[in-house]
C-alpha cells in the first residue's frame, strides 16, 4: 500500500527500483508474509522496472510475475554466489540456499528468459577469493549474462562479529584473512570511502580486479549493458479501489 502510494504521487520521478540491498528481500519469513510478492504485483500493475538481489531460491515462487516483466525489459535479477564449497557455505551462510541451489536458481531464471547477474559477493581474501574464476564459470554455465564482485565489507560491529566467526570456524586462516583485509583497506578492516569500500585498494585489490576482468572477458560476461524499458510506466492510483477520472 505504501509503495503504491509513493508511485502514484504527482512528484514521483520514475527510475528502476532495487529490491534488497541492505538485506535480502527473500528472508525465510517471506514464505509466510508474501510482502515481496505483493511489491512485485504493484510494480507489475504499473509496469515499473525493477531489479532483485537475492541469494534465496524462494525467488522462483514469483517467477510467474517476474518472467513476463522480464520479457518486457522490466525485470532483472542478481543472484549472489559466495562459494562452491558446501561445507564453507554451511557455516558462513547457514540459513541461505546452498551453492548448488543458487546455481539451479540462476538456471531456472535464465531458462524463463529472466536476465541474470551473478554477484560473487562477498569475496573474502584468503578464504574465497581463490574461487573467483570457478564461481564465474559456474554461473555462466547456468545462464548468467553479467557479473559483479564485492570484497567483504565490515562496517561498525561487523568487524568483531567477523573476527569471532573466523576464530571459531577457520582459526588456521583467521590472522591471514584479517591481515589481507587490512592490506586492502589502508591498514584498517574497513574503509567507507566511496568507490573503494566495495573493492579495496593496493596490490591485492588490483590483482582481484584484473582476475575478474580477464575471467569475465574470457567467459563472455558483461558483453552488453543491462537496460530497462522506461516508456511503459503507468502510475497507479493511490488507492486501487479508486477509479480514474479519465478512465
Amino acid at each position: 500500500e505504501i509503495l503504491r502510494g509513493e508511485l502514484a504521487a504527482p512528484g514521483y520521478l520514475m527510475a528502476p527500483i532495487t529490491l534488497s540491498g541492505n538485506t535480502d528481500c527473500y528472508q525465510p519469513v517471506e514464505r509466510k508474509l508474501g510482502i515481496t510478492r505483493r511489491l512485485i504485483e504493484v510494480l507489475q500493475e504499473c509496469n515499473h522496472p525493477f531489479n532483485i538481489i537475492t541469494k534465496s531460491a524462494l525467488i522462483l515462487r514469483d517467477l510467474d510475475l517476474i518472467a513476463p516483466m522480464a520479457a518486457q525489459r522490466l525485470a532483472h535479477v542478481s543472484v549472489s554466489l559466495t562459494t562452491l564449497d558446501a561445507d564453507l557455505a554451511r557455516v558462513m551462510e547457514p540459513r541461505a540456499a546452498t551453492p548448488q541451489k543458487r546455481l539451479a536458481t540462476i538456471r531456472a531464471l535464465a531458462s524463463a528468459g529472466v536476465p541474470v547477474t551473478v554477484m560473487t559477493a562477498p569475496l573474502i581474501p584468503g578464504l574465497t577469493d581463490m574461487e573467483l574464476e570457478k564461481l564465474l564459470a559456474a554461473a555462466k554455465e547456468a545462464g548468467a549474462r553479467w557479473a559483479h564482485y564485492t570484497v567483504v565489507r565490515l562496517p561498525y560491529e561487523l568487524k568483531d562479529l567477523f573476527k569471532d566467526w573466523l576464530t571459531t570456524h577457520r582459526p588456521d586462516r583467521a590472522n591471514h584473512v584479517l591481515n589481507l583485509l587490512r592490506d586492502m583497506r589502508g591498514g584498517k578492516l574497513y574503509d567507507s570511502t566511496y568507490g573503494q569500500r566495495r573493492t579495496g585498494t593496493g596490490p591485492l585489490a588490483d590483482l582481484i580486479a584484473d582476475r575478474f576482468a580477464i575471467a569475465t572477458k574470457k567467459l563472455g560476461l558483461n558483453q552488453t549493458r543491462r537496460s530497462y524499458d522506461l516508456s511503459r510506466f503507468n502510475p497507479p492510483t493511490a488507492d486501487s479501489r479508486q477509479l480514474s477520472l479519465f478512465g
